[in-house]
């Protein structure tokens, strides 16, 4: 579509040619600032992951989200966003056969879902979908920096007022983080507003991050000096995944984060040993919109 003097489509992608010398997501980004090892371990050793429950219940809160926008205005109720859960959970197992291995019993799905329920109720308390009209909807965005490092994710939610402002918008399964660890919330919505800004040149006027897990709003308004550090900051962080990929150190974080790890047991945190580092280095092609979007997209 076309607002004012900028286009959005679904999957927005740099249209002229430039070498590029590697690619990053907002998840990759985080995974190397949180453990330099776990950025090893998904992208250069591409180690296969567990599904967890709480990353698929956000992978299903999201499409029911998507989906309800399919809706008439009017018929955007909480009931009928309530009615998509269980046609997206059949299509989610339909996609990923393993999802249904995530419960034991029974009594475990039926709660599990009743939690992405009350997600689902809760965002309704935050914003009325009847007034909304989205631009776009698990929006496919890449550019390619000057320095030819290829930026892409997915944009759960694209404003465009009548006036041409834009407003980012991501859905969050989790709750707020506290004021200290807001700029790490904030992060990836800057790497998206910077994406934004190098394919249009135009500043999103909003950022907003909407938590379903305890009914939160968390907004910021960038600038040109905001997107500026955040082209610095991820530009450093390529420069430290590549000096790690000609090194082959790959240094290991620990935090709270490591209980939730896959895998521990090639950490040395937990007494394992790493394999070798496999000649292997970060992705450089663009990814498209013809992939689905994972479940660890998601954290």
């Amino acid at each position: 579509m076309v607002v004012g003097s900028v286009a959005y489509s679904a999957g927005m992608t740099l249209a002229e040619e430039r070498a590029i010398i590697g690619a990053l997501s907002p998840s990759r980004a985080g995974d190397f600032m949180t453990c330099p090892l776990l950025y090893r371990f998904r992208v250069i050793d591409q180690l296969p992951e567990r599904p967890s429950p709480a990353a698929v219940r956000g992978t299903l809160v999201h499409a029911v989200l998507e989906r309800l926008y399919d809706l008439p205005a009017e018929a955007r109720t909480t009931a009928a966003a309530q009615d998509l859960l269980e046609p997206q959970w059949e299509r989610l197992l339909t996609d990923e056969p393993e999802y249904a291995g995530l419960f034991e019993t029974d009594e475990e799905r039926a709660q599990w879902l009743a939690q992405a329920r009350t997600m689902v109720e809760r965002y309704f308390t935050l914003e009325d979908p009847r007034l909304l009209e989205p631009a776009e909807r698990e929006m496919y965005v890449e550019t390619v920096l000057e320095s030819g490092l290829l930026l892409r994710g997915y944009i759960d939610r694209l404003d465009v007022a009548p006036t041409g402002e834009i407003r980012v918008v991501d859905y969050k399964t989790g709750t707020a983080p506290r004021r200290d660890f807001e700029a790490k919330a904030l992060f990836q919505m800057k790497f998206y507003a910077l994406a934004l800004w190098r394919l249009n040149g135009t500043v999103p006027r909003m950022l907003q991050l909407m938590y379903l897990g305890n009914g939160e709003i968390l907004r910021y308004t960038p600038d040109e000096a905001d997107l500026r550090a955040t082209e610095r900051k991820v530009q450093a962080l390529w420069e430290a995944i590549e000096r790690a990929v000609r090194t082959k150190e790959w240094r290991h974080r620990p935090s709270r984060l490591c209980d939730w790890c896959d895998h521990q047991a090639l950490c040395p945190e937990f007494g394992g040993t790493p394999p070798p580092v496999p000649d292997h280095r970060p992705g450089t092609s663009s990814r498209g919109r013809g992939r689905p979007r994972s479940a660890t997209d998601e954290l």
